[in-house]
């Protein structure tokens, strides 16, 4: 998630430096406004999954019968 985050935000941005050079006519003020909601999304599952590790960890629990 960290990384995805990483991905998408400057300084560095490498998913939108790869976009920009697919669609070189699209501003980048655009492909901005079109990852935001996907940006947001990952900071509140992020949130989520800090402050409530349950929500990452009930499936190796099930799995090895910890529940």
């Amino acid at each position: 998630m960290v990384v995805e985050i990483s991905l998408i935000t400057p300084p560095i941005g490498l998913n939108v430096i790869v976009i920009k050079s697919m669609l070189p006519d699209v501003p980048l003020k655009t492909i901005f406004k079109g990852i935001t909601p996907f940006f947001i999304a990952n900071i509140v599952r992020l949130a989520l999954v800090v402050f409530i590790p349950s929500l990452a960890l009930w499936l190796p629990a099930f799995v090895y019968g910890l529940y």
